[in-house]
């Protein structure tokens, strides 16, 4: 699952990251923001759990309908992205769940293909790595908008080489692929943070309605939310020693 979504409008100038203007708006926005990403990740874990545990062999019997799935959520994060200037808070918020819970669906197959011990060590890793990540992002005053560039079209070759692999399958080239993954995710989630912050006091400067600001920070959750599923599947498969 790959994504790089933009904000259009935002643009970076080194002297707003160290203008306290806005604070309470700021910290309203980005508290907004995690808490629909945390609530996206506890919605989609908690089905995928459910479902790789106690229907995994209606899954196995019904594997067709993932790639119907996985173009669904296509479909909503492209229309989520899209459409957030013309929707409104509340379609959305909708739009943000029906996302989380199509990749539920999408991802109950971790926990078959994966021991529990693999993946509560994917998930701490990608857990760290996030967090440490997220905050150099909110915190560096250095433009990160040519890394974030430069990831955005990394992820571009790292799919051609996904599909490539997925019909010639190579081990060694499957390493390296979730290598590059993770280290294409690190440097979007710095980028991804910094981009909300900079929204944050773009929307407090301009006075923004509430409306508005409950919107984008629908937007920026989900951009997050992607960057930290990427990375734990990235891992995933950096651990593929406890496969199934």
């Amino acid at each position: 699952m790959y994504n790089q979504e933009k904000y259009s409008g935002v643009s970076y100038d080194p002297a707003a990251s160290s203008v306290p203007a806005g604070t309470a708006v700021l910290n309203s926005f980005i508290n907004r923001v995690f808490s629909w990403m945390f609530a996206g990740l506890a919605v989609t874990g908690g089905i995928s759990w459910y479902l790789g545990n106690f229907w995994a062999e209606k899954i196995r019997m019904y594997h067709g309908l993932y790639w119907v799935l996985a173009l669904a959520e296509v479909v909503v994060v492209i229309a989520l992205s899209a459409g957030v200037r013309k929707f409104s808070a509340g379609v959305a918020a909708l739009l943000f769940t029906v996302f989380a819970l199509l990749n539920g669906l999408t991802l109950s197959w971790v926990f078959i293909l994966y021991e529990s011990p693999v993946i509560a060590k994917a998930f701490c890793s990608a857990s760290l790595t996030f967090g440490v990540m997220g905050i150099f992002g909110y915190t560096t005053g250095k433009d990160l908008s040519s890394l974030g560039a430069f990831c955005g079209m990394g992820i571009i070759g790292l799919i051609i080489a996904s599909v490539i692999n997925m019909f010639w399958y190579n081990s060694t080239a499957d390493l390296v692929i979730s290598c590059i993954g993770i280290l294409l995710f690190v440097g979007l989630t710095a980028w991804d943070v910094q981009k909300i912050k900079l929204l944050a006091m773009e929307l407090a400067a301009t006075g923004a309605a509430a409306r508005e600001v409950k919107k984008y920070a629908i937007l920026g959750a989900l951009e997050l939310y992607l960057d930290f599923i990427n990375l734990f599947l990235f891992m995933l498969r950096l651990f593929n020693g406890g496969r199934r």
